[in-house]
C-alpha cells in the first residue's frame, strides 16, 4: 500500500513524498475493516459519517495529485489504516508472536477525522486511536497524514498490550517511558525507508548525478540533514510542536548526570523521555557513519547516495527490531531506562549474535553511558543474568508450560523460595507468550515469556512491615498498594534463562527498600494516591500539551 512517507509538507519535486509498504495480507470489509483494525471514519465536529472505503486485492496507490491526497478522506482513512497494519506486523515479526492489544477485543478503532483540534491519542476505555484536524494557513491539516503521528499512537496501543502495568504510576523513568518509546519506534519506522532518508539527506544540493561528498555524511552532518532536516521539512505540517520535541531531542548535549537532578527540568516525564530518545538517535548516527566509512568512494571524495540511503534504512531497521524484542526482557512492573537498557542488549545477544556489521550493542552502551543510563544487570557486557540454580519441575506438564497460566503458577509456586517471591502477597501469572524468533541465520529461537506480578494492599501505617517509611502528611488509613513482578523467560524445554524482577520491598533487602521508599516518596509526591490517576488518563492531556508547543517545562501530576 501507498502512504506518506512523513508528512504532507515533505515534498519532492513538488510532488508530497509517498512510499509503498508491505502490510499483512487479509481479506477486507469496506472501511477498511479487518480482523485487528476497524477504521471508523466518523467526525464528532461536523457530525459526519464518512463513506467506508471498499479495498479489493492487489496494490493500493496514492491519488494522482497533491490536492486530491489532501482532500480525500478515503485516501486518509487508508493511510491510516496501512500504517496501524504495518506497526503491528513490525511487532508481530521482531517478537515471534501474535500480539493482542491493551484491551478485551480483538479489534482496534481508528478515527482518521475525530474531531477539529491538534491532538491525537489512545484510548484504552475507547478501544481507539483518534486523530484530530485543524486549520492553518487557509487549510485543513490532518494528523491522520502524519507518518509519526500514527505510528506513535500505533505504538501505545501495543505497549499497553505487552506491558499494561507500564500505564500505572511508579517512577519519573516509567511516566516518561511510554511516550519515549512511541517516539523511538515512530522515527526509527520513517529512517527505516530509504525514500524518506535519501530524500533528507539529498535535501538542499548536497547530492549531485546520484552521489554525495563524503564530508556531508560525517555524524554532525547527518544530524543536521537527517535529523534535523526531518525538523524542519515537518514544521509546516505540524504546527511546530513534534518539530520541537524532535530538536530539544536531538539536541541534548550528552551529560552524565543529566537525570539525576530531583528538581530540574527532566524530571518532567516528556524531557526525561527525550533523553532516551537522545541516546537511541545518536546510536543511530553513530551506527550509520561507521557503516558508510567501509564504503568505497567515487573520485576519493563522494559516495553513491543510495547506498547511503539504504545503510541508514538498514540501521534504523536493525535499531527498531532490537527496540521491540527487549520489549519481553524488561520487567511487568516498575520500568527503568536501565531496565530497557539490559534488555535491548540481552534480547538483541539471544537472536543476533554477531554484531560486527552494526556495532550496535557496544555503540548503546556508549551512548546511554553518556546520558547517565547505565544497565541494570550491573555487568560490564550489559546483559541480565542468567541464573545458577535450575527449577524444579516436578508435577509440571512440560507441554502446557507454553501456553497455560495455571501451569505457570504451579511452576512459580514450587519455586517460590528459589525465586525469591513473598508466599503472603496476591501473586497471579498475569500472561503466558509462547514466542517463535528468527535469527540472521535463519535459525529459529523459541522461548515463553510469562509475567508474574505480586501485590499487597495495606494501609500506611503498615508500611513498616515492609522496611518502609510513611512520607510527610500522607494519613495514615491510606491504602497503599506495593506491587512488584517477575518476567520469566522460559526455553523451549521449559528451562528458566532468566528471570527479570522489580520485587516486593522486603526488611532483608535493604536496596529493595530504597528503591520502594524513593518510588513512594515520588508517587506520593506527584498525587498518584489522588482518584482516578493514571498515565491512561493523561494520555490525550499531554498529547494536546505537547501539540500546542509547551516552551517550557511543565509541572506535571499524573
Amino acid at each position: 500500500m501507498s502512504v506518506l512517507a512523513q508528512d504532507p509538507g515533505v515534498v519532492r519535486d513538488g510532488r508530497i513524498l509517498t512510499s509503498r509498504v508491505a502490510v499483512p495480507w487479509e481479506d477486507l470489509e469496506p472501511g477498511p475493516v479487518g480482523a485487528r483494525v476497524h477504521v471508523v471514519d466518523y467526525d464528532a465536529a461536523t457530525q459526519t459519517l464518512y463513506k467506508p472505503v471498499p479495498v479489493g486485492p492487489g496494490d493500493f496507490d496514492p491519488p494522482e495529485s497533491n490536492a486530491a491526497i489532501l482532500a480525500d478522506p478515503g485516501f486518509h482513512a487508508l493511510n491510516a489504516y496501512a500504517l496501524v497494519m504495518r506497526t503491528l506486523g513490525r511487532f508481530e515479526y521482531a517478537l515471534g508472536r501474535r500480539v493482542a492489544w491493551g484491551f478485551a477485543a480483538h479489534q482496534l478503532k481508528v478515527l482518521p477525522h475525530a474531531f477539529e483540534e491538534m491532538n491525537a491519542f489512545y484510548s484504552r476505555e475507547a478501544q481507539s486511536l483518534v486523530f484530530g484536524y485543524y486549520p492553518r494557513d487557509g487549510r485543513l491539516r490532518f494528523m491522520c497524514l502524519s507518518h509519526d503521528v500514527v505510528v506513535h499512537e500505533t505504538t501505545h496501543a501495543l505497549l499497553d498490550g505487552l506491558r499494561w502495568r507500564f500505564m500505572r504510576p511508579s517512577s519519573p523513568d516509567q511516566a516518561a517511558f511510554h511516550e519515549a518509546f512511541a517516539d523511538i519506534v515512530a522515527l526509527l519506522s520513517v529512517f527505516a525507508l530509504d525514500d524518506v532518508v535519501g530524500h533528507l539527506v539529498a535535501a538542499e544540493g548536497r547530492a549531485d548525478r546520484g552521489r554525495i561528498a563524503k564530508k556531508d555524511t560525517t555524524a554532525d552532518a547527518l544530524m543536521v540533514s537527517v535529523l534535523l532536516g526531518l525538523a524542519d521539512e515537518m514544521e509546516s505540517e505540524s504546527g511546530g510542536a513534534r518539530v520541537n520535541a524532535l530538536r530539544r531531542s536531538v539536541l541534548i548535549p550528552p551529560d552524565a548526570l543529566i537525570l539525576n537532578d530531583e528538581r530540574g527540568e527532566f524530571r518532567e516525564p516528556h524531557r526525561r523521555g527525550e533523553v532516551l530518545v537522545a541516546a537511541l538517535m545518536r546510536t543511530f548516527v553513530d551506527a550509520w557513519t561507521r557503516r558508510l566509512d567501509s564504503l568505497g568512494t567515487i573520485d576519493r571524495h563522494y559516495l553513491d547516495l543510495g547506498r547511503v540511503a539504504e545503510e541508514g534504512a538498514a540501521v534504523a531497521e536493525a535499531l527498531l527490531m532490537m527496540a521491540i524484542r527487549a520489549l519481553d526482557y524488561t520487567p511487568p512492573i516498575h520500568i527503568r531506562f536501565g531496565d530497557y537498557l539490559s534488555a535491548m542488549l540481552t534480547a538483541d545477544t539471544e537472536v543476533r549474535f554477531d554484531d560486527t556489521r552494526y556495532g550496535l550493542r557496544a555503540s548503546i552502551m556508549e551512548w546511554f553511558g553518556r546520558y547517565g543510563i547505565r544497565p541494570s544487570s550491573g555487568g560490564e557486557d550489559g546483559l541480565w543474568t542468567q541464573p545458577q540454580l535450575p527449577l524444579g519441575h516436578e508435577g509440571v506438564r512440560l507441554g502446557s508450560l507454553q501456553s497455560d497460566p495455571v501451569e505457570v503458577f504451579r511452576l512459580v509456586w514450587a519455586n517460590r523460595g528459589h525465586l525469591r517471591l513473598d508466599p503472603t502477597a496476591f501473586t497471579r501469572v498475569a500472561s503466558v507468550r509462547p514466542c517463535i524468533r528468527t535469527s540472521p541465520d535463519g535459525m529459529p529461537l523459541r522461548e515463553t515469556v510469562a509475567e508474574c506480578l505480586q501485590y499487597v494492599k495495606i494501609p500506611a501505617c503498615q508500611l513498616e512491615l515492609y522496611g518502609l517509611e510513611v512520607p510527610e502528611g500522607m494519613p495514615p488509613s491510606l491504602q497503599v498498594e506495593l506491587e512488584g513482578g517477575s518476567t520469566l523467560v522460559l526455553d523451549e524445554y521449559g528451562r528458566l534463562k532468566y528471570e527479570i524482577h522489580n520485587r516486593l520491598p522486603s526488611t532483608d533487602r535493604k536496596d529493595s527498600q530504597e528503591t520502594a521508599q524513593s518510588r513512594l516518596q515520588y508517587l506520593w509526591d506527584h498525587g498518584a494516591f489522588d482518584r482516578g490517576a493514571s498515565l491512561g488518563a493523561r494520555l490525550a492531556t499531554l498529547h494536546r500539551a505537547r501539540a500546542g508547543e509547551p516552551a517550557l517545562a511543565r509541572g506535571e501530576g499524573w
